[in-house]
Order: C-alpha cells, then structure tokens, then sequence
C-alpha cells in the first residue's frame, strides 16, 4: 500500500495530534476507509505547534499567541500574551506599541468585529482587562489585508473567545503578593472604597454630579449653604488601611449538547473577579525654560501613589455546530476601577519656598464599564461557496466622577510654625478645593461585518482552488458624549480664609466651614469645554482575490474603500449660544497587496504592500482642558488629522520542524501627518500642557528578527529545553509641522535648521523578548513546566519638548520573569510565577541636548518609580 494514497498523515506531537506537511487541507472533511480501518485526524488549535502551523500557511503576515503558550508563560490577560509576539511591548499606562508605534496605531477586533475603547486616553480597550480565561487564541496582523479596517500602522489584534470543543469545568483561585505594596502599614483608601460597594464598583453612585447642575449649561452656579453640605454624597475622607494580597477568582464551564443527529450546541460561561492593592513612590517633575539662560523646575516634586483595583469579567458563549453551519452568540462583559489616592510633596510652579511644606492630595476614582453583544454565523453553502456575518451592539461608559483635590503647606503660614504630622494648612480659593468630574458616555456603538467568499477553477495536487474571490463589507457607528465639569469652594469673605484640615479626615472641618458661612461650593466649567458631541461612522468595502498559479505561489490583492464620516459638536468660545460643527468627512481608497513564495517545504518567502490610515485617539481630539492638580493640562486638539501611512514589508522565513522556525522582516513605512505628543510650557505661565500636533511626515526603516529552536540540537541531553527569541530594530525620522517648529523651536533661536534632528515620538529604536522554556512529562503524559521571560525596549520619545527644553525620554525597563507549571493529576494544576525579578526603576528623562543649560543639581527625571517584584500562586481544579 503506496503512501500516497493515503488522504490524512498523523502525527502525535506533545500529546497533540498534528497533520504533517503531507495532509491535504480537506481531509477531515473527505475520511477514506482504507482495507476497512477509518483514519482520522483532530488537531488542537490551542497548543503552540498548531498556531505555528497556521503561520507558516497564511497568505499575509499573522502571528498568534496560542492558549497553551498563553498558559505556561504565567500570562494572566490578554496585554501580557501580546507582548510575547516580536516587535510588542507594554508602556506604563498607555497600552501597546507595535513595532515602536504609539498605541493610536493598533486597532482591535473581537471575533473579527470592531470594538470600542472603553478609555478616552487609550485607542483600545485596556487589555489588561480581558482575562486569558475566556480566550482561545490572540492573533496578530502586522501587515494590511483590505477585509481588516482601514486603521492600521502597527497592528490589528483579533481576541478569539474561548471555543467550545470538549466539555469541562475549571475552577482556579490566585494568590500573589508584591514586595513594595502588599502588607503596607497606612495604605490609603477612599472611604467607601475597601468594602463591598468598592469591590463591585457600585461606589461611583456616590460621586455623580450634583442634581443641582447635571443637565444644565454652566453657570457659576453657586450653591446654597444647605447644598453644599447635602448636595456631595461622597466624603474627602481616607482609611488607612494594611494592603491586602492580590487576589482573583475565576469559574469557566463548557458543555454540549446534541442538536438533531448532527448537530451540536454549546455553552460557555466563565466569570472572573480579582482585586490588587499598588503603590508607587517616585519623582513628579516638571521643567521651564527661562529663556536662553537656564531651564529650572517648574516642579520639583515626589509622589505617593495608592491605588486599589478591581476588574471583573463575564463571559456568555453559546455556539450551534451543523456540517457547514456555525452560529454563535456572545455577550462579554468587562468592568474596571481604580480608586487612587496621589500624595504629592515638595513646590509647584516655581515656588521654591514651599520645597520642604508643600502638599496637595488627589482622590480620583476611574471606573469603565463595557458589555459586548455579538452575533456571528457562517454556512458553507458548498465547496466553492461560503457565507459569514457579525453584528455587534455595545454599552461603553467611563467616567472619574468627583475627582477630588486640596492643596495646602504643612507649615502654618500665620505662625510660620510647622505643624504636626497628620494636619495641613489651607486657604479656600485659588483653585485650593477642587471637585472634577469627567464622563464620556456611549450614546451607540454598534458594528458588522458580512463577506461572501467564492472558489474558481480545478483543485490541483494540494486540493486547493487556484482563484478565490472575496466581496465583503465591515463598518461601525460611534456616537459619543463627553463632559467635563468642576466645582470649587468659593470663600464668602476673603479676610476669613485660613483652616487647618486634618489631612486624612478633612470632611469635619470643610462641613464646618461651610456651616459657618466661611465657605461654599461653586460650579467653575469652562462654558465653550464642558460638552462635546463625537460622531463617527466607518463604511468600508472591500474586494479580495486570492491567486495561487501553483503549489509555490500565493497572491493576495485586495481594495478597500472606507467612508470615514466624523463630526465634532462643542461650543467654540464661551459666548457661543450654538455647538459648531466640525466635519471631517473622508473617502479613503485603500489597496493592499500580499504575495507569498514557498521556495520548499521549509522555506517562505513574503512581500507586501499597503496604504492605510491612523485615526486619533478620543482625547487627542475632545476639545477640552483637563487639568490635574500638578498644572499639567491635557489639551485636545479637535483639528488633528488623521495620519496616511503607506507600509512595505519582506520577510524570509524557515521552519526546519513544526516546532520552529526561523525568520528576517524588513520593513519601512512612510506616515504622513503623524499624530505626536508634546509636552510644552502652558499659554497661562504656569504649568505644563499636553498636547498633540500632526508632523509633516515620518519614515521608519526596519529589521525584526525571531526564532524558536529545540536545544536538542545542541546536545541530546537539553531535549526538554526550547529557547525562542525575538528582536525589532528601527530607525525613525521625522519633519516637523509648522505648529510644531513654533513650540519646539526657541525663541533666541532663528533658524529651523538649528533644531535638533529626531525620531517619531514614541518609536522605539529596539524591542528585544526571549523566553527559555523546560517541559517534562511523567509517565501518566502529566507535564511540568519552566519558563524564564524576558523583555527590554530601547529608549523612545515620550513627549516632544518645547521653547528650549529637549524631548522627554522614556528609558529601557528590563523584565524578567519566571512562571513554573505543574499538572498534578488529572484534575489538579498548579502555577507559580515570579514577575518583575530585577525590579528595574520605571524612567522619564529629560534628555542633554537642551538649547539652554539644565539648572537642576544634575536633577533630569520627569518621573520615576519602582513596581516591586511580584510572587504569584494559582492553583486550579478541572473536572
């Protein structure tokens, strides 16, 4: 019996069952009886063999992190699995960077259909709040293909829940503690904010503005004595509290059912509760130029930071299985909140007589809140055609309601005396009691996605169609309110303006000011800035044809034309008795090309080609102040362009098993009107402004490499060991805009060509990840596992700088992590993970090439901090 005639080859793989590159793409769907045995063939998506597998197949440039790599590297949501992919990392606070790209230049689809961000400082959503649970695979797309949506410079991720293939129920509890934040003494808490309402998030009813002025325009509202005092649900008070361990929780369940003789339906339903306390000490700085003399702080502060967190997370899947048809109905439902409390001491705006008294708390709670409602479906009407289609609908709500801030010197400025420990001197005004809230709320947000696929000509060897044409159609609706609003206690007599607080218990002493009539609280909004409307709509259609003359070539060319229609509503000036219309309306013709050459069995060689957009995150363009109590302002800029990005790629890749691979990617792009963050003096004298410019243009020039190798090959003995690596290496540079020449350049300077040359802000000039991996399997195939993480990116621009100062610069950070996995028995694993191990110091600087010297003592950091090292338990039961 000749080898060839055999439709289906199986290997058996780490306990997986796994097609060798002889299996033709049908076979599962066409078993032969040979001599009266059935053989058949069931791969695992999931383990790392297969994702590779699906790689080195695809016609453009995908790379995924599967559920068992996502396991065994310790990674607990979906922001750490990503940044195990070549070319990722994670920045503090501000998500994602692909290839050195800002996060504005990702984009993500869940189940191939587009989602909102829940954050208004972030492009997607935080992904730190989708736990791993609930996900079968996270795929990558580093190069255009036109079915993706047109937003695309660094990535589009794609999160594929949890498919529903074999029944089980898991159960897991995690423990974890941090050697700078857990079993801290006088941690510090908002009342109400560590017991159960705090832990479900319902403590945000408390801080909601008042009734008083909710649907009103501003008005200087001034609130009565009885107001004031009734008006504010939520207290100024803090607990201190001892930080509790990290905690979560999780409950996952699959079953099925069968559905007519052929039939089957499915259910999944996972819910995850967790909590953790943090705490960071660190510098809080700002810098000024003073013309061409020196530049001195602004600030020169150093802050506390306690935050404490709760994520929460359900997930309902049904799915309905039917020879060619697939139905499933998903509802994901994600909350987050940090209740923060930021301490900061020293002097602001220059005012360097209050370096050893100064002080000012914020109390701030961020809360979001996101429910996705999806429906997909394919039938494969025959075998040259196929039909599939999503509809998404989302509730999406953020807010930081009754930001709370006071501001005071803890020396009292009558007696000059210092006071004690615990207590602050206060003057009501100048901005000294502030309340802020900011809510961006979804009035719909609602997506879809519909493609009909056809398959032309005669199957050759591979038993593929040599022409495959797609027509399709995925868009969304995004209708946004956004306001902003503040209060403030306004002093009834200035000669009678002084207290002294209780720093932790203020509210007895602010209650009694008020009832003395020293005090009351008064509505400050900026009339033109405390309401916006955000209006989005994305039409986009596309055609794909898929070529494949032979067994070696692959061709995909595809178009794409998307309607990008956005409207900005807001009141231009504060006399304004209507919203001005802001419409940027665009068509956008998109074409994209991928080719793919197999040079062997092993060996793959890609190109591609494709222009895209870069559409700006929601803050960049609210036209709003938001203003933190250090005077740093975040301005929106509602004019900001979206970027035109024009991408190249070729990629060489060799996979000498089915358990590596090697590859080289160059790459360029060329951006046109790239969106940039600045950092530059305020128009008021005090403080410093964030805000963000289009550039001219940007170009970047690229190599990443990656590779994963079996040591075996060194010595029989390191059998066990798998060690994969994978480095970015890019040079950027950037022509300035004309608003950007007038805030960088000084004003002693005259000639643009005197400007220090630079790279894109937030590229990075290097991304290096490697992981080594240890895996034993007893005789019962139950498997141990250690894996050794590492990641590091270089140095990159964190905001531009202005009127004399350098950019601002954010330093390596180098993580190495180690996760240990052992499964029991059948039913009992356990997972223990050390994060963070070198405890590097997290750094902004300002860099040396400052048109006028740096008059600081030496003194160059923005910010800084420690994150202290994480251990980690995780002991889970399936049955």
């Amino acid at each position: 019996m000749k080898i060839n005639k055999l439709s289906i080859a199986v290997l058996f793989l780490s306990g997986s069952v796994f097609y060798a590159q002889e299996t033709k793409r049908d076979t599962l769907a066409k078993e032969k009886k040979i001599e009266g045995v059935v053989i058949q063939g069931s791969s695992n998506k999931k383990t790392e063999t297969a994702v590779l597998g699906e790689q080195k197949k695809a016609i453009i440039q995908k790379q995924a992190v599967s559920a068992e790599e996502i396991s065994r590297k310790g990674i607990s949501n979906v922001e750490q699995g990503l940044t195990k992919v070549t070319g990722i990392t994670t920045v503090e606070g501000r998500g994602l960077f692909v290839r050195g790209l800002e996060e504005r230049y990702n984009y993500l689809l869940i189940n191939g259909l587009g989602s909102p961000s829940n954050n208004p400082f972030q492009k997607i959503i935080a992904l730190k709040q989708f736990p791993t649970d609930v996900v079968g695979k996270l795929n990558i797309y580093k190069t255009f293909n036109s079915n993706l949506y047109g937003d695309f410079a660094g990535a589009t991720f794609d999160i594929e829940t949890l498919t529903i293939d074999k029944p089980f129920t898991k159960v897991e509890f995690s423990v974890g503690v941090n050697t700078l934040s857990t079993f801290r003494d006088n941690f510090k808490v908002a009342e109400g904010a560590d017991g159960m309402n705090g832990y479900i998030g319902l403590n945000s009813r408390d801080r909601k503005l008042p009734n008083e002025i909710r649907n009103a325009r501003p008005s200087t509202y001034n609130f009565s004595k009885d107001q004031s005092l009734n008006s504010f649900k939520d207290s100024w008070n803090v607990n201190n509290v001892k930080s509790l361990p990290n905690t979560s929780i999780g409950f996952t369940t699959v079953q099925k059912v069968k559905a007519g003789e052929t039939g089957t339906l499915g259910v999944l339903f996972s819910l995850n509760q967790g909590s953790k306390f943090t705490y960071k000490e660190g510098a809080n700085n700002q810098y000024r130029s003073q013309g061409e003399t020196d530049i001195i702080f602004n600030n020169n502060l150093n802050r506390k930071q306690y935050v404490y967190e709760t994520e929460s997370s359900i997930l309902l899947g049904l799915g309905y299985k039917n020879k060619g048809t697939n139905i499933n109905l998903n509802a994901i439902y994600l909350q987050n909140s940090a209740n923060i409390i930021e301490d900061n001491f020293g002097y602001k705006d220059q005012k360097i007589q209050n370096k050893d008294d100064g002080f000012f708390r914020t109390n701030q709670l961020d809360i979001s809140r996101f429910l996705d409602l999806q429906l997909t479906a394919s039938q494969k009407i025959n075998d040259r055609n196929q039909v599939k289609g999503g509809i998404s609908y989302v509730i999406n709500n953020y807010s930081q309601p009754d930001r709370k801030i006071f501001d005071g010197n803890q020396i009292n400025l009558k007696t000059l005396q210092k006071l004690p420990d615990g207590q602050l001197y206060l003057r009501y005004g100048s901005n000294n009691l502030i309340r802020q809230y900011l809510d961006v709320d979804s009035r719909f947000y609602g997506s879809a996605f519909a493609e009909y696929s056809l398959s032309l000509g005669e199957k050759g060897d591979k038993k593929e169609y040599p022409l495959q044409i797609a027509f399709g159609y995925n868009g969304f609706t995004d209708f946004r309110k956004n306001s902003y609003r503040y209060v403030f206690g306004y002093p009834n007599d200035i000669t009678n303006t002084d207290v002294i607080i209780d720093i932790d218990k203020p509210d007895a002493m602010f209650n009694q000011s008020i009832a003395n009539g020293q005090v009351h609280y008064r509505e400050g909004s900026d009339v033109s800035q405390y309401y916006s409307s955000i209006y989005q709509i994305i039409n986009g259609g596309y055609v794909n044809i898929n070529y494949k003359p032979n067994e070696t070539w692959d061709i995909l060319l595809g178009a794409r034309y998307e309607k990008d229609m956005t409207l900005i509503r807001y009141y231009d000036t504060p006399s304004a008795s209507e919203k001005t219309n802001l419409d940027k309306t665009r068509d956008l013709f998109l074409p994209s090309l991928s080719v793919k050459k197999s040079l062997n069995s092993k060996n793959n060689l890609r190109f591609s080609f494709s222009k895209t957009v870069t559409r700006p995150i929601l803050i960049e363009t609210m036209p709003i102040e938001y203003i933190s109590p250090d005077n740093v302002s975040i301005i929106g800029n509602q004019f900001i362009k979206s970027s035109d990005n024009y991408n190249v790629d070729l990629k060489w890749e060799y996979f000498p098993t089915n358990k590596e691979m090697f590859a080289i990617n160059a790459f360029a792009k060329r951006i046109n009107n790239p969106i940039e963050r600045s950092l530059a003096p305020s128009a008021n004298a005090t403080g410093t402004t964030i805000t963000f410019y289009n550039a001219e243009k940007a170009e970047l020039f690229g190599v990443e490499l990656e590779g994963i190798l079996s040591l075996s090959r060194i010595s029989e003995s390191l059998r066990n060991f798998t060690f994969g690596a994978n480095a970015t290496f890019m040079y950027s540079n950037v022509e300035r805009s004309e608003q950007q020449y007038k805030t960088e350049k000084p004003y002693w300077i005259t000639d643009r060509s005197n400007l220090h040359k630079r790279g894109l802000q937030g590229a990075s000039p290097y991304t290096i990840n490697a992981d080594l991996k240890y895996e034993h399997k007893n005789k019962k195939n139950l498997s141990q596992i250690v894996s050794l993480v590492y990641n590091v990116s270089g140095s990159k621009i964190y905001a531009t700088g202005g009127n004399g100062t350098d950019n601002y610069y954010e330093k390596p950070f180098h993580q190495l992590d180690l996760v240990y996995q052992n499964q029991l028995t059948k039913n009992w694993n356990v997972k223990f993970a050390v994060q963070n191990i070198l405890n590097n110091k997290y750094r902004v600087l300002i860099g040396d090439k400052n048109y006028a010297p740096l008059n600081t003592n030496g003194n160059n950091v923005l910010t800084d901090y420690y994150r202290g090292v994480n251990f980690n338990l995780t002991v889970g039961y399936t049955f």
